[in-house]
């Protein structure tokens, strides 16, 4: 078996390599690299980053964004999200959003990917995964960020907390919300507590 054999023999579909990856089985990566490039067996998705598609009947398709942002970050501690995401909390949001946010411990600023882009934020805290009182923990922090109508939005998640379960929204307040999200959610508990006295 020759080099270049024995390094296909070590990619597997679907996965996405860093170059740096590649030279544990390989004393001539970037030659390697450029012929698994012209075979179509590996896509580059970006400077040092390299895709083994897994062919459908559509064509190649596109790399998992998890597995994407791994090998990018090198750490699986992040979460995937997007604005997008904010219309599940049924407060009437109407925009569509073509970008997916990464919150990690380690990089920062956009970047793109096989023609996907990526906005990289880091963040001391974030969960395993979404939940609904993190989504309106995030979309308070975003707010001014956004296309909608602040003040249209507030009225509409103040109606949304009381739906909620009071101690979770709290917690995820108090873990997940910037100075500015905890000083509007203390007037929105206030609210609620004026009206549990009457």
């Amino acid at each position: 078996m020759n080099s270049l054999d024995r390094l296909k023999s070590k990619l597997k579909i679907g996965a996405v390599y860093r170059r740096s990856d590649l030279e544990q089985w390989s004393s001539s990566v970037d030659r390697h690299l450029q012929q698994l490039q012209r075979e179509g067996l590996l896509k580059k998705l970006s400077g040092g980053l390299y895709y083994y598609p897994k062919q459908t009947a559509f064509g190649a398709a596109p790399a998992d964004d998890t597995t994407l942002v791994a090998a990018f970050l090198g750490d699986n501690r992040f979460l995937l999200t997007s604005p997008n995401l904010y219309n599940a909390l049924g407060i009437g949001m109407t925009q569509l959003y073509n970008e997916t946010v990464v919150y990690n411990h380690k990089r920062h600023g956009r970047f793109k990917f096989g023609g996907r882009t990526f906005r990289f934020a880091v963040k001391p805290h974030f969960p395993a995964k979404s939940t609904p009182e993190f989504l309106l923990v995030d979309l308070l922090n975003n707010i001014d960020l956004l296309p909608e109508d602040p003040e249209q939005l507030l009225i509409r998640l103040r109606d949304k907390v009381r739906t909620m379960d009071r101690g979770s929204v709290e917690k995820a307040v108090q873990e997940f919300g910037n100075a500015r999200t905890r000083k509007l959610f203390v007037n929105i508990l206030r609210d609620f507590k004026d009206r549990d006295a009457h």
